[in-house]
């Protein structure tokens, strides 16, 4: 294994609504997913997160295993509603006492603690008002990043705003397959520039709160390839859609300070007129004190089979053989130093250092766990290798430390380093838990 440079962050990633629990307990409001997943059919088996992993009453052991790991520092995500039940107004005392709870144990175990504001739970609340097609969404993240800022900020030097906004616009509002389920199309894309607008206003907050705060955004990015019959130029365009859409609608804004033209894809959308005002831009392009980037595998697209049904790309599967995880994504290491040398050609002096804050895969409960193993040995040399090329990596958190709610699959895929028993929800560390500590410690050494 090459080693990463000194001072290289090693850490590992949880999100709230996977892990928590305790979904309706201490003042804690409703969120988007409390509400999707008792519609028929939403879920794989009507699973829910209603206790998940108990991560809420089980702070102090999910806390030691990470003092056994070595962590250096933990991702892990703050419940909005938790925090302000009905997204605004009134604050939960409670919700933020179980944050500081969980922060000042990690800084006992030597673990920097880094949040993430937003992993998809927003308050019912506010969807009620139209969530993230509403632009007034954006000014009451602002408001909780301050009430959270406020009370962690005197600990709290690493923060991230947003988890993949791509992801929640698409699958969330454009597909409906995740909360909040509507299935707009590319009528959802609103969604994006309220969320990077949010993520503006929030860094603003942050950094009026915390003077010394660190800001990042986390963005679900991939390569985008063809497969190598590909032969027409409508390939290569489709390509190039596809490319804009989930990846240079987050990161361009942010690190650039202006959208892609869709129109020039035929993506333009008849709601985005209006949406972005005077100001916007320079608000969401605030500098970054680093970029999150969340990688699984690359995108193979083709030309539309049917150019009239709306997108202007056909997701396709890859000619190659790959081995391929549970979930059935193919495992491509050398696709994560493509995306990270791309993005350095792509931005260069404007891109920030990188943190790879997430980066795991889904096996199969009951294994000996290589596959995991060597999914993370490939990885983690895929960032040492665009290191070597000259990107500016500072840390790698993979997915996840314990297993979860995985959203529409309810239990049925397992990212942890720690296997749960979802029946008497007991703790059991896998190989892949001590091949990472002993890499962890190799590194340091």
């Amino acid at each position: 294994m090459p080693r990463l440079p000194a001072g290289f962050v090693w850490g590992a990633s949880t999100a709230a609504y996977q892990i928590e629990g305790a979904a309706d307990e201490d003042g804690k409001g409703a969120s988007i997913w409390d509400t999707f997943v008792r519609r028929p059919g939403t879920v794989r088996d009507g699973h829910t997160g209603d206790v998940a992993c108990d991560h809420y009453h089980r702070l102090d052991e999910d806390v030691a295993l990470m003092r056994r790991l070595g962590l250096d520092a933990y991702r892990f995500s703050v419940s909005w509603p938790r925090v302000l039940p009905t997204g605004a107004g009134k604050v939960e005392p409670r919700g933020l006492d179980f944050y500081d709870r969980l922060v000042d144990a990690l800084l006992d175990a030597g673990i920097e603690p880094t949040p993430t504001l937003f992993h998809w739970d927003l308050p019912q609340a506010l969807e009620d008002e139209g969530g993230w097609l509403n632009r007034d969404t954006a000014h009451r993240f602002a408001e909780y990043a301050a009430v959270t800022a406020e009370r962690l900020g005197d600990r709290v030097k690493r923060w991230i705003t947003l988890n993949e906004p791509f992801v929640h616009m698409s699958f969330g509002y454009g597909f409906g397959v995740h909360a909040p389920g509507r299935a707009l199309m590319l009528d959802a894309l609103p969604v994006a520039h309220h969320q990077l607008l949010g993520h503006g206003l929030a860094t603003a907050a942050l950094r009026a709160a915390v003077p010394d705060a660190q800001v990042l955004i986390a963005n679900n990015c991939t390569p985008v390839r063809l497969r190598p019959d590909a032969r027409s130029d409508g390939d290569a365009a489709a390509a190039s859609a596809y490319d804009v859409l989930h990846n240079r609608l987050f990161n361009d804004p942010v690190l650039l300070g202006s959208h892609p033209d869709l129109s020039a894809y035929g993506m333009t959308d008849p709601s985005w007129g209006g949406v972005v005002r005077d100001g916007d831009l320079a608000t969401i392009a605030a500098p970054l004190d680093g970029l999150g980037i969340n990688y699984y595998n690359p995108t193979w697209v083709t030309a539309p089979a049917d150019p009239a049904a709306g997108l202007p790309f056909d997701l396709t599967e890859p000619q190659e053989t790959y081995r391929r995880t549970a979930f059935d994504w193919p495992v491509v290491p050398d696709g994560l130093t493509e995306l990270l040398t791309g993005l350095k050609a792509r931005y260069g002096d404007a891109l920030p250092p990188v943190w790879i804050t997430e980066s795991g895969c889904s096996q199969p409960a009951g294994t000996d766990d290589r596959e995991r193993i060597d999914y993370l040995d490939g990885h983690i040399t895929a960032v040492a290798d665009a290191v070597a090329r000259g990107v500016d990596v500072r840390g790698y958190f993979t997915w996840s430390l314990l297993d979860n709610f995985e959203w529409a699959e309810g239990y049925h895929q397992r990212f942890g380093l720690v296997e749960v028993d979802f029946a008497t929800l007991r703790r059991t560390p896998r190989a892949s838990f001590d091949w990472y500590r002993a890499l962890i410690a190799a590194q340091r050494a």
